[in-house]
């Protein structure tokens, strides 16, 4: 599932803007709009997974996940692209709260940290197979053989899942009956899990113009060949240093791993505005997985942390919906920061605002982790 993510994420702004000649702006929004959808889906997902049940909100989300990846064969204009990725997005949002919220739930408590570390090794694979896969596609034969491509993993994955033992809430059916679904703030999101899902908003915002337009940029640039390997080194140093990470998280403390990510993050941004040759490129992808990389499973073990355990459901919803928010607006507003300056312009700017975040994550988070840390290990 989420290699197919992957795969059409770093591809549709280029098949919008050459197939229904989109503007830069338009092809953002076509990229982030299946990011739209799934911050949508996540803001009913995460308070109501319990009550419907992981399995079937899983197995639903997947079987119209699927049907959305196939109905790309028949999209026409730019209109019923956008609303056929705004459908996926939705049936991704629901299928993977009830994964992550199945996942989570089992990692015990101390090991949150580096049992999240293992169970995002798998997305760290399709993060290095889906857009090195979209763009070999696109540049050797045509978006027709990743619309193939992405329908035969949807469908596997829509059946890969029923073989799947999946653990429901231990809740009573008194319990299961009283959750409310309402419109109330704390129906959306988990308050523990608030702090660092602010973060991760502006952290995605961050990443979008790395996964929506990277390859337009390496067009600009002349360093095509280099970008087609981009996130396949991204998600090498990222396999081996998410695990550590997670570990070292666990035992050092949440501001050992979230400060450096922080400003690794950024520091890649403003190297990448300056990339002139395929090393600069290419080590610049070490960098963004040691930063972006590690933050993303160690935010995501935070937020299921501080949260109480009958409630992570919500707190992976809360800590999506800023990932998912960051990602999907991202694109859309980047879109309009490059018609006005360039694509060079619009890295200095976002390394800088990440490097900003570390004084943020220190206000709404790192001073409160400090405290917990020294007066656990105190004790």
């Amino acid at each position: 599932m989420t290699l197919t993510f992957y795969t059409l994420m770093t591809t549709m702004a280029m098949y919008a803007m050459e197939q229904f000649a989109a503007n830069e702006s338009s092809g953002g929004l076509a990229a982030s709009l299946f990011v739209v959808g799934a911050l949508l889906a996540r803001l009913i997902a995460g308070q109501s997974v319990e009550k419907i049940g992981r399995k079937k909100m899983m197995y639903s989300g997947l079987i119209v996940f699927f049907l959305a990846t196939i109905a790309y064969f028949i999209v026409e204009s730019l209109i019923v692209l956008f609303i056929v990725r705004l459908i996926q997005g939705v049936a991704f949002g629901f299928a993977n709260t009830a994964m992550t919220t199945t996942v989570m739930a089992a990692i015990p408590q101390d090991r949150r940290g580096e049992g999240t570390g293992y169970y995002s090794l798998a997305p760290t694979i399709a993060t290095a197979i889906g857009p090195f896969l979209g763009i070999f596609l696109i540049v050797n034969y045509s978006f027709d053989a990743i619309l193939i491509t992405t329908s035969i993993c949807a469908f596997l994955s829509m059946i890969l899942v029923f073989f799947i033992q999946i653990e429901e809430a231990p809740l009573t059916a008194e319990e299961r009956k009283n959750i409310h679904i309402g419109i109330k703030p704390s129906n959306f999101f988990q308050k523990e899990a608030l702090p660092i899902a602010l973060i991760t908003l502006f952290i995605g915002v961050s990443y979008s113009s790395v996964m929506s337009f990277i390859n337009l940029y390496a067009i600009e640039i002349d360093l095509v060949d280099a970008a087609s390997y981009f996130f396949l080194v991204y998600a090498i140093v990222l396999f081996i240093a998410r695990p550590v990470a997670g570990r070292l998280l666990d035992k050092k403390g949440d501001n050992f791993i979230m400060y450096p990510s922080i400003v690794l993050f950024g520091i890649f941004l403003l190297i990448l505005s300056q990339t002139t040759t395929s090393v600069m490129l290419l080590a610049s992808a070490v960098i963004l997985a040691l930063g972006y990389g590690t933050y993303m499973s160690s935010a995501q073990a935070i937020a299921a942390k501080v949260s109480p355990p009958k409630k992570i459901g919500l707190a992976m919803s809360t800590y999506f919906i800023g990932l998912d928010f960051g990602i999907g607006i991202g694109p859309f507003v980047l879109g309009f920061v490059i018609q006005a300056t360039s694509y060079k312009t619009m890295y200095v700017a976002l390394g800088i605002m990440t490097l900003l975040l570390v004084f943020v994550y220190y206000i709404v988070h790192g001073r409160q982790a400090r405290a917990a840390f020294h007066n656990a290990h105190s004790s």
